[in-house]
């Protein structure tokens, strides 16, 4: 009964601590607290204009998004 329990407890710190999944929108909310290039979360500027409101934090265009160009991912070459 113990390692049921043990076996639940870990499974669910496990999915909990799965990694979010990366999305480059345009705009990022950036200040102290957000470093940069910020919490790039916003597809609008008037979001982070939103979320920005009554803080000590901006807006700004997220650098992986803003030239359109995106950074070759690298291959793994599985002894092929």
């Amino acid at each position: 009964m113990r390692f049921i329990i043990w076996l639940t407890a870990l499974t669910a710190i496990a999915l909990s601590a799965a990694p979010a999944s990366a999305q480059d929108f345009p705009y990022c909310l950036q200040g102290t607290q957000w470093g940069y290039p910020g919490n790039c979360q916003f597809a609008t500027y008037q979001q982070c204009l939103a979320t920005a409101s009554g803080t000590d934090a901006g807006c700004g265009l997220n650098p992986r998004t803003a030239y359109g160009v995106r950074p070759e991912r690298r291959r793994s070459y599985n002894g092929w």
